[in-house]
């Protein structure tokens, strides 16, 4: 049984200690630089399912761990739309939304001194969740401080299970100086995910996952409304 204190749901991860409810890599305006389309659209897509986590769990807290935008130099209409209706959503929600800066974030400041800006309540490289000794990073860079639970996107863990790839978390317990470390999967559902079963330290990006064989692959079925934990990936390897 793991020691972590978390409800996972839809891709983000609910921490009751800190109130806060946490997803990463949105990377809003993919659509518009990729020939895949979501069936209802990035936007409806993204809203509905914010919408119903914020529903859920009524947290004081939204984090956003980082690439909550995807493209590098450009911010389209449609992309600050979506960024003003899901900052609204939020605020509308009764949180407090926060933004954690990643790698693809590098037009975040226009973001915030924009129409979104005034319902965004902190911006950062990282995010000290209060009531937990949680920090919340991107993951593509090692963090500054100490905490006693890291969370972290970035490399969107996946994991194929029966021929079909499902994204995953992946949970480290005291992998990083007796730190926890939990990887979030990527948000948006354009993105197919770096596949775990097989993966070793070199196929990752972040250097929190240094440690990767002793991380357990976690998978969320929210239609039968369940959470599966499996062995660490240096035992699960040695199963297929």
């Amino acid at each position: 049984m793991a020691a972590l204190d978390a409800e996972f749901r839809d891709r983000a991860v609910y921490l009751p200690d800190a109130d806060a409810l946490v997803c990463a890599d949105l990377h809003v305006g993919r659509d518009e630089r990729s020939n895949v389309e979501l069936p209802l659209g990035e936007r409806d897509d993204l809203l509905d399912r914010i919408d119903d986590l914020l529903a859920t769990f009524e947290p004081s807290e939204f984090v956003v761990a980082g690439d909550l935008l995807h493209s590098f130099d450009s911010l389209s209409d449609g992309v600050e739309r979506t960024v003003g209706d899901l900052a609204d959503a939020v605020a509308d929600a009764g949180a407090e939304c926060s933004l954690v800066a990643g790698n693809h974030d590098t037009m975040l400041d226009a973001v915030v001194e924009g129409p979104a800006g005034e319902r965004v309540g902190s911006v950062g490289a990282e995010r000290r969740l209060p009531g937990a000794d949680a920090l919340v990073l991107h993951g593509h860079e090692r963090p500054d401080a100490d905490a006693e639970l890291y969370v972290c996107g970035h490399d969107h863990p996946a994991i194929e299970i029966e021929g079909r790839r499902r994204p995953c978390y992946l949970y480290g317990e005291g992998v990083r100086d007796g730190a926890d470390v939990l990887v979030l999967p990527a948000f948006t559902r354009l993105a197919p995910g770096t596949l775990v079963n097989r993966a070793r330290r070199d196929r990752f990006q972040s250097p929190l996952l240094d440690r990767a064989g002793a991380f357990r692959p976690v998978v969320r079925d929210d239609d039968a409304a369940e959470t599966f934990w499996f062995p660490p990936l240096d035992e699960l390897r040695s199963m297929l």
